[in-house]
């Protein structure tokens, strides 16, 4: 078990994404949703924001495909895989962590 999701937006909410939350709201609210839904399970989750340099290639790489592809932000990556654009649905996350093992409630 153990899976990487990333987090990839900006600081400036996407054009298409009006009234909704920032990326780095985003990412916090997941963060601490999947903590609850999985506790001690091992979930390892980061932010990164695309418009920043980046120490790591595969993250200057993606988040140039952001760019490039005009992805809605914030755009969540589980182990490599693109699972959400735009505002994200819990639901869908959830149904993703289970399909690598994770139970919910522990």
């Amino acid at each position: 078990m153990g899976v990487f999701i990333t987090v990839y937006g900006a600081e400036q909410i996407c054009a298409s994404c009006t009234n909704a939350p920032s990326s780095k709201d985003t990412y916090e609210w997941l963060e601490a949703s999947l903590s609850r839904k999985f506790p001690e399970q091992g979930i390892s989750i980061s932010y990164i924001d695309i418009f920043e340099e980046q120490s790591e290639v595969e993250h200057t790489a993606f988040s140039q495909r952001v760019i490039e592809e005009d992805l809605f932000y914030p755009v969540i990556v589980l182990n490599g895989e693109i699972i959400s654009e735009g505002i994200p649905n819990l639901k869908i996350v959830l149904k993703e962590m289970e399909k690598y093992g994770y139970v919910l409630g522990g």
